[in-house]
């Protein structure tokens, strides 16, 4: 592990003024691995990273002992719902559940909210109703038919880049782009050197698969043969030929299919700037364990089968999928039509923002992946993405001194009661997980600590224009 040197006949210490903040353990989460450190902070930025007995006077000291120091971590894929639908989700309760699960920067989606964020007025108006969060956060416009001559505007207003659908997006406000209307807003996302994120599933395979009716809708069998694989496979191909017309950067979200991976390999070695995510669902579960009438699980696309969930752990592994995000999409109990059981009219959401941290180490660890490669996956990849990497995703000088102290032994079983995203609902209710966070700086200010929240709300928008802000593109 690569620490700062002091010079010659004086120690580390004596060359430094005091810091506000030293954090200090065994195993300290840097882009050159995992080792004993001390991370010192001041005014809110990483100032010194050094070995333990040369860190800086401080004016507060934390031992970590043996618990891991992680960078804070970076959810770009996450659905507040404030303003318009807050009685699903508002900034206050998504970013407690951030703060306690480790994550202290946010990227929110342009959908449900209302008005949805696809003008410069939108986001200004979720700008305003984020003042309650308790992370740093960051938005995704949104591109939808008709909006073509609005991305310049949300873009130049802070928009982080844009997200998109091919299929019915679930609201009605937020309607998908047909293939022409995809590769004209990809010529436009370029020019601006923008990003655009999409919902990779084609409508074809969908109304194929559906033609019949849904069958037995309690039987998650029956959704997950309405949203088959070639949904997945087709929509990466046109995003695929469209981003490499048009030389768009774009990133497919939440990855279900593991097909997928080799088509979205086979694009990029055609010259197409496609990267693509998945999430801690698709890492945890399978379709052979889920119940029927179980809608806490449905999501779309669906939770694939086994050898999909061995696949995309494979291919976050060789770097095939570049990050996890959470995809968090709650919404209040009723809509997921838990006593019914029907998966076709419950939402398709799940709940996991707090957990991504547990539920992706979880796996990782027992797949026989270390901390660094968890630190890649949910913080630095991510901060990449959105294009805010200079100051956020890793433990270095001059970064945000976001920091995780991560229990990375801790048994636990998930109690959704106990959760902080606004309804207790959560497909990994009375899941036994490892790993647990006890403690979250954002900026050197604790914001989370062993289940209480000392801080008041201090997130700050980040628009990826900051100074010091990283240079976009995660591969």
């Amino acid at each position: 592990m690569k620490l700062d040197t002091p010079r010659p006949g004086a120690t580390f210490a004596r060359l430094m003024p005091p810091a506000d903040l030293v954090v200090t353990s065994t195993r300290v989460v840097t882009p050159d691995g995992a080792g004993p450190a001390a991370v010192a902070v001041t005014a809110g930025v990483i100032s010194a990273v050094t070995a333990p007995g040369d860190a800086p006077d401080a004016r507060e000291r934390f031992d970590a002992g043996h618990a891991v120091v992680l960078p804070g971590l970076v959810d770009t894929h996450v659905h507040v719902n404030e303003p318009g639908r807050t009685e699903w989700e508002g900034f206050r309760s998504a970013t407690r559940a951030a703060a306690a699960g480790g994550v202290t920067t946010i990227v929110d989606m342009p959908l449900n909210s209302l008005p949805v964020t696809t003008t410069s007025a939108a986001l200004a108006a979720k700008a305003a109703a984020a003042t309650a969060a308790l992370v740093d956060y960051g938005f995704w416009g949104g591109a939808v038919p008709g909006n073509g001559d609005d991305l310049a505007a949300v873009h130049a207003a802070g928009a982080l880049g844009f997200k998109a659908f091919l299929v019915d997006s679930g609201i009605a406000e937020f309607p998908p782009l047909d293939p022409g209307s995809l590769e004209t807003t990809m010529r436009r996302v370029a020019e601006l050197g923008s990003v655009l994120l999409v919902h990779a599933e084609a409508p074809g395979p969908i109304a194929r698969a559906t033609r019949g009716g849904p069958g037995d809708a309690r039987r998650y069998a029956a959704w997950l043969s309405a949203r088959p694989a070639a949904a997945e496979l087709e929509a990466i191909d046109l995003v695929a030929r469209s981003a490499a017309r048009t030389g768009c950067r774009a990133h497919i979200v939440h990855l279900a299919c593991a097909d997928g991976v080799a088509a979205i390999a086979a694009a990029r070695a055609d010259g197409a700037r496609l990267t693509v995510e998945t999430c801690p669902h698709y890492l945890t579960f399978a379709a052979e364990e889920i119940p029927d009438g179980a809608t806490a699980f449905k999501c779309a696309p669906p939770i694939r089968g086994q050898v999909d969930r061995d696949g995309l752990w494979a291919a976050l592994a060789d770097g095939g999928i570049d990050l996890v995000a959470s995809d968090h999409s709650p919404c209040p109990p009723v809509l997921k039509q838990l006593d019914a059981g029907d998966f076709f009219a419950a939402w398709g959401g799940i709940a996991s923002l707090e957990l991504s941290l547990p539920a992706t180490w979880t796996g990782a660890r027992a797949r026989g992946h270390g901390l660094p490669a968890l630190a890649r996956w949910l913080a630095l990849a991510p901060a990449r993405l959105a294009g805010i990497a200079g100051r956020k995703g890793r433990i270095v000088v001059g970064g945000d001194a976001d920091l995780v102290i991560f229990e990375p032994d801790t048994t636990w079983t998930v109690d959704p009661r106990r959760l902080q995203h606004r309804h207790p609902v959560t497909p990994y209710a009375g899941r036994e997980l490892v790993g647990r966070v006890t403690r979250t700086w954002l900026r050197g200010r604790c914001v989370f600590d062993n289940g209480a929240f000392p801080s008041p709300p201090a997130g700050e928008w980040l628009t990826g224009r900051e100074q010091g802000a990283g240079s976009r593109g995660v591969r």
